[in-house]
Parts: C-alpha cells; sequence; structure tokens
C-alpha cells in the first residue's frame, strides 16, 4: 500500500477547505447515494479544484475514511460527557442510543464511513479510540476508577462490535428499538455482574 502523502491541513483557510469537501462528501451521501460519491462531484459541490481535493485526500476512500474518523471523535466526546455526568438512571440507554445514532446522518451513511475508516486505517483503530476514550474518563467516576482492563475492554469493543455486525447484515431485518433494548439489557447485565464480583 502506498504511504499517503496528502497535506496536513494546519492553517484556517487549508481546514476550511477541508472541512468543506468533508461536507459537501456528507452531502451528497445523504441526497444522492454512494454511487453519486465520486472525487469530481465532491469537489464541483464543496467549490475546489479537483487538484485542491487531490492535496488532502489520495481518494474517495480517504474521504470516507476521515468522516470516519470524525464520527469515532464525536461520539467519543459525547460518552465521556454521558460518563462524566454519571446521571442515576438512563447512562447505559444514553451510551447505546449515542452509539446508534451519533451525527444528524442516516445509519446507511454511519456505516459506509465507519467501514471505510477500518478499512482505510486498519481495525486496530477501535482500539485506539478505546485508549483515547479510557484516557477521557478516568477518574471521573469510580466506575471507570475501578474496571480491570479487560472489563472496559467488554464495555466499548461489545456495543460497537455488535453495531457494526447489525449494520453489515441488513437481511436480519432488525428493527433499531428492539436491538438498543437488547443492547441496554446486555450492557446493564454486565455491570450489575461486575458489581456483584
Amino acid at each position: 500500500m502506498a504511504e499517503n502523502k496528502r497535506r496536513n491541513p494546519k492553517q484556517g483557510r487549508a481546514r476550511a477547505t477541508v472541512d468543506a469537501i468533508l461536507e459537501a462528501s456528507l452531502q451528497i451521501l445523504e441526497t444522492e447515494g454512494e454511487a453519486r460519491l465520486t472525487t469530481n462531484h465532491i469537489a464541483e459541490k464543496a467549490g475546489v479544484s479537483i487538484g485542491t481535493l487531490y492535496q488532502y485526500f489520495s481518494d474517495r476512500n480517504d474521504i470516507l475514511a476521515e468522516l470516519g474518523q470524525r464520527q469515532a471523535e464525536t461520539m467519543r466526546n459525547e460518552i465521556a460527557g454521558i460518563v462524566a455526568a454519571a446521571p442515576e438512571q438512563g447512562a447505559i440507554r444514553a451510551i447505546i442510543r449515542t452509539l446508534m445514532q451519533t451525527g444528524e446522518t442516516s445509519p446507511t451513511t454511519r456505516a459506509l464511513v465507519t467501514d471505510a475508516l477500518f478499512r482505510t486505517r486498519g481495525e486496530g483503530v477501535l482500539g485506539t479510540h478505546h485508549l483515547a476514550f479510557m484516557d477521557s474518563v478516568s477518574g471521573q467516576t469510580d466506575l471507570t476508577a475501578s474496571l480491570s482492563t479487560e472489563a472496559a475492554f467488554i464495555l466499548t469493543h461489545a456495543p460497537i462490535s455488535l453495531l457494526r455486525a447489525a449494520a453489515a447484515e441488513p437481511e436480519l431485518g432488525l428493527d433499531s428499538d428492539r436491538l438498543e433494548d437488547e443492547l441496554v439489557r446486555l450492557m446493564e447485565s454486565y455491570l450489575a455482574a461486575l458489581s456483584a464480583r
């Protein structure tokens, strides 16, 4: 695999250009579908030249992966906020709902950008986000302070892995409300078992 030579946008104008490219990509995905997501169409919709697009992104998959990265960061920050607030009731449901509905995008788009993130940056990306999440909530609640590395792994990886599987198996016709209920039941049961030790 060739090394990615894209520029890293450090100045405000460069960051604005990257943001415009990513926003245009999301708009195309949401309104026109994946088939219309070409680099030429993205550049046109973003109001940049195709050369400018290629200064920052090597191809369409690179754009999708960056959208997936931003989605994952948004999700991580939202969940860290839920954990920091430590509400007495509904924290698990709020976390599961965040995992299922992060962003203003459709489930199809969320699945597409998540797949691109894993495909482009490797399966280790989940571990990277796990460590960043654990660092961000470290010491904020009694729960995170008492979790073993293995228990923390189960709590972060199980729902994400199950949701990835659900997105990959649309033929199962899973009802999103029922799936949410079952994931909440799974996580609450696991936490109850940890507390009972």
